[in-house]
């Protein structure tokens, strides 16, 4: 299979449902989002080559992104959401499961905190800032094309982006824990 087809070339794209858009459309900015996000899970993966149960967390969520980014990719009125795997709840209690068991181990926060610290923490803050940002283009699309009332395996879709930033944030926090550094307090 080759991997350039020329059918972008004119700034359009196909969607997984068959319809073809604008490049520039608000559909694949949420998708194309969705994929920096899963790029930069995969630099932080990198990053923590010699934890693997951290590196096989993150390659777990790669997936659900992955899983997230088809129903962002598929208009809400195609029969093609027939063919889709919904985020699950067990999905979004995986991410809680992790949250509390990074936060066991973590000092308690009194105070806002820099993102930064060890490399694989700054990864991690990165991450968490362009979840939010997926959440939001991604709140923004599914509350425009369903005017009326989002479906479950949308609703599901925003509360897993959702709690996803807050596992990036506790991760970054247990990254500099594990490598001896402290969390730097927001000084006004």
């Amino acid at each position: 299979m080759k991997i350039y087809t020329g059918t972008g070339d004119k700034g359009k794209t196909s969607l997984f449902s068959g319809d073809r858009i604008s490049k520039a459309d608000a559909q694949i900015d949420a998708y194309g989002d969705l994929d920096e996000l899963n790029s930069i899970l995969g630099a932080l993966a990198a990053h923590l080559a010699t934890e693997e149960k951290r590196v096989a967390e993150l390659q777990q969520i790669q997936s659900d992104l992955l899983q997230a980014g088809a129903w962002l990719a598929t208009r809400p009125d195609s029969s093609a959401t027939d063919s889709l795997r919904e985020v699950t709840t067990d999905q979004i209690h995986f991410l809680e499961n992790a949250i509390d068991r990074y936060e066991k181990e973590l000092p308690q926060l009194n105070a806002f905190i820099l993102p930064g610290g060890h490399i694989t923490a700054a990864w991690a803050h990165l991450a968490r800032t362009v979840c939010r940002r997926c959440e939001r283009k991604a709140v923004s699309l599914i509350t425009q094309s369903m005017k009326s009332q989002v479906t479950e395996p949308y609703q599901h879709l925003l509360v897993y982006l959702n709690r996803l930033s807050d596992y990036l944030f506790v991760l970054a926090r247990h990254c500099n824990r594990i490598h001896g550094i402290a969390d730097k307090p927001w000084k006004l």
